[in-house]
């Protein structure tokens, strides 16, 4: 579904991610890992047209990724960032269907999906024509999945979803968003620094540092066949869940 090919992003005048080679696989969860300023949100603002490589190529289903087709790409996937990233102005219904209206959807197919939607994040229906002030952390970042979920894409991307979450909801959340993935079963690349998360998510993980691949592959991978000693540091200093077979 993404492909890069020896892709590079400087910013002011320091590399900060490649260069990397990555294939990102159709209907899969991968998992972005490593320590802070290792390049995974760049990573995925480069997947998604909000930023673009300095040498090297991203595609989309085959195709580059360029400032002319970028707004064609976002229409095809969805974004997530932490908190849900909610116009505080809009309710929760307005945003979530900003964008279908802006392309003037049919408003009672809008509606229908808002429904469907909700029913399938756990969202409160009574929720919806509040702003996100009035929401907790856990109803925010539902609503901004619901956002990136509403034009039915191809792709979900999700930086650090639930990172600023207490552990409880934490929890709650990880366990419903594992569902919607096996339910929906699309493209999900899903940012994150914790290795437990990471373990619970993916099909695939690819861990970072300094901008580079170390190491990808199955949780399982790292966990038991550490490709160089920082995967093993990087493991060891994680206090995720059990240790996967």
């Amino acid at each position: 579904m993404f492909t890069l090919r020896d892709v590079q992003k400087v910013y002011a005048g320091r590399p900060a991610l490649g260069p990397i080679t990555l294939d990102l696989p159709a209907g899969r969860t991968t998992v972005l890992i490593g320590p802070s300023g290792c390049g995974k949100s760049t990573l995925l603002r480069l997947l998604i047209g909000l930023a673009g490589p300095h040498k090297g190529v991203v595609a989309f289903d085959g195709a580059p990724v360029t400032p002319e087709t970028a707004r064609s790409v976002r229409l095809r996937v969805g974004y997530v960032i932490q908190d849900g990233g909610l116009f505080p102005h809009l309710t929760a219904r307005a945003n979530v269907t900003l964008m279908a209206r802006h392309l003037g959807r049919d408003r009672e197919a809008i509606a229908a999906r808002v429904d469907e939607l909700a029913a399938l994040t756990r969202f409160p229906a009574d929720g919806l024509d509040r702003r996100p002030g009035e929401l907790s952390g856990g109803q925010r970042q539902r609503v901004g999945l619901m956002r990136a979920l509403m034009l039915d894409p191809d792709a979900l991307l999700l930086d650090e979803p639930l990172g600023a979450l207490d552990p409880l909801v934490r929890a709650d959340l990880q366990a419903e968003l594992r569902e919607i993935f096996r339910a929906l079963r699309k493209t999900v690349v899903l940012v994150t620094h914790d290795l437990g998360e990471a373990t619970y998510f993916a099909d695939r993980v690819v861990l970072l540092r300094d901008g580079r691949i170390v190491q990808e592959g199955s949780p399982g991978d790292l966990w038991h066949r550490p490709a160089d000693p920082f995967v093993t540091r990087f493991v060891q200093a994680q206090r995720g869940p059990e240790v996967p077979a």
